[in-house]
C-alpha cells in the first residue's frame, strides 16, 4: 500500500472539475493505496466536497498557488509527510521537491499570453516566475499528464522533456438534461459562451460578431455566463461604451444553470485563442448544442469535425460561420447529431483509469 497525495487546492476553481471528477471516479477505482487530499479551508467549511471512500482524507491547506510559501511552508509540509507520491492537479509546486511526482499540465496559457485586466508589471513577473516553475516542474515530474496532444506537443518543445513520460487522460463532460433548471430567462433567442473573459478567450471579437449578426437577426441575444470577476466588468463597460445591444453577463452558473442554457441556447461559440482541452464545448455538445468553434491550439482535435470552426482573429469569419448554423437547418441538425456523437468517445471514468495507471509507473 502506498501513500499518495493530491494537491487539489484548485477544486473550487475554473479548472477544479477535472480534479473533483477525478477524485469521484478514483474513490471507486482504487480501495487499496491511502490518499490525502490537500484542499483550501473554505473549501472544507463549506463541505465543497468530501470523501466517501473509507482510504481518501481530507486535509486542510491554506497555501496559495505562485506563492513564497508554496515554496517553503508548502515544501515543509510535503517533506513531512513522507509519502510515495505526490500528484499536483497544477504545474505550480515547490521546485525543491524530490519526491516521486505526477504533474498535470492543462495548458501554457500563463506564460504564452497577457490578460489585459492584470497590472502589466505584476502579471509579466508572474510569468517569469511561473517560466521557472513550469520548467523545472516539467523536468523534475517522475510522470506527466496533459489533456490533449497539442499541451503534450506544446510542453515538450517548450520544457525539452522526453516524450515518454507524458500521458495524454482526454477529460469529459456529464452535466445531464435532468439537471437543467429555466433560471427565469425572458428571451429563447440566445447564442452562449461559458468561461473567463480573459484576454485570449477572445470574447470583445463575439460580441462584435453579435453585434453584426443584429442585423439579420434582431431579436437574437448573447448570454456570458461566468462569475462576474475584474475582466467580465471591464467588458461589460467596454460593451455599454459602444452601446452594444442584447449582450447579457449571467454571472456565475452552477450545473442546473449550465444545463438549461446549454440545452436552450441557439448556438454555443468558442471563440478562444488558446485552450488545453475545451471543456464547455464539450458540455454543450452533450446537450444537444451546435458547436460553433475557433480553429485554434487543441480544439478541433476535441471537437474534431463535429463543430463549424471560423479563423479566431477574423470577425467577419465568426460571424458568417454563426449565421449559417442559425439559417440553415440541415447544418444544424448535422452538428448536433456530430456533436453527441463526439461527446460519446470521452469519459471521466476513463480518465480516472488512465490516471491510477500513471501512478503505478510513477511508484515503480
Amino acid at each position: 500500500m502506498s501513500k499518495i497525495i493530491i494537491d487539489a487546492r484548485i477544486i473550487n476553481s475554473t479548472t477544479g472539475r477535472y480534479v473533483e471528477r477525478l477524485l469521484h471516479y478514483l474513490q471507486k477505482i482504487d480501495r487499496e493505496n491511502r490518499y490525502v487530499v490537500l484542499i483550501p479551508p473554505e473549501d472544507i467549511r463549506s463541505n465543497f466536497w468530501r470523501p466517501t471512500a473509507k482510504n481518501f482524507h481530507l486535509e486542510s491547506c491554506e497555501i496559495k498557488n505562485y506563492s513564497l510559501a508554496e515554496q517553503t511552508r508548502f515544501l515543509k509540509l510535503l517533506n513531512n509527510h513522507q509519502a510515495d507520491l505526490v500528484h499536483f492537479c497544477m504545474p505550480q509546486q515547490p521546485i525543491l521537491y524530490k519526491g516521486k511526482t505526477v504533474t498535470t499540465f492543462h495548458d501554457l496559457t500563463l506564460i504564452k499570453t497577457y490578460n489585459e485586466d492584470k497590472n502589466y508589471l505584476y502579471f509579466k513577473s508572474k510569468q517569469q516566475v511561473g517560466k521557472t516553475v513550469f520548467k523545472r516542474a516539467a523536468r523534475k515530474s517522475t510522470q506527466i499528464i496533459t489533456p490533449t496532444e497539442f499541451t503534450k506537443n506544446e510542453l515538450i518543445n517548450f520544457a525539452k522533456i522526453d516524450p515518454e513520460k507524458i500521458t495524454v487522460t482526454y477529460e469529459s463532460a456529464d452535466i445531464t438534461k435532468s439537471e437543467a433548471k429555466n433560471p427565469n430567462f425572458k428571451f429563447k433567442n440566445f447564442l452562449l459562451y461559458v468561461g473567463k473573459h480573459s484576454t485570449y478567450k477572445n470574447v470583445r471579437r463575439l460580441a462584435a460578431a453579435h453585434q453584426n449578426l443584429l442585423k439579420n437577426h434582431p431579436d437574437l441575444h448573447l448570454v456570458l455566463a461566468n462569475t462576474k470577476d475584474k475582466a467580465v466588468l471591464q467588458n461589460e463597460k467596454f460593451f455599454a461604451s459602444k452601446n452594444y445591444k442584447n449582450i447579457h453577463f449571467f454571472g456565475r452558473a452552477d450545473n442546473a444553470d449550465l444545463a438549461w442554457l446549454y440545452s436552450n441556447c441557439r448556438a454555443y461559440i468558442f471563440p478562444s485563442f488558446m485552450e488545453g482541452f475545451g471543456l464547455p464545448g464539450l458540455e454543450a455538445m452533450a446537450l444537444g448544442a451546435p458547436v460553433i468553434s475557433s480553429n485554434a491550439t487543441c480544439l478541433p482535435e476535441v471537437y474534431g469535425d463535429a463543430a463549424l470552426y471560423f479563423d479566431p482573429h477574423n470577425t467577419d469569419d465568426m460571424t458568417e460561420k454563426i449565421h449559417q448554423v442559425l439559417t440553415n437547418k440541415t447544418l444544424r441538425t448535422s452538428l448536433i447529431k456530430k456533436g453527441k456523437q463526439q461527446h460519446a468517445k470521452y469519459s471521466w471514468e476513463k480518465m480516472a483509469k488512465e490516471t491510477y495507471e500513471v501512478y503505478q509507473k510513477a511508484l515503480k
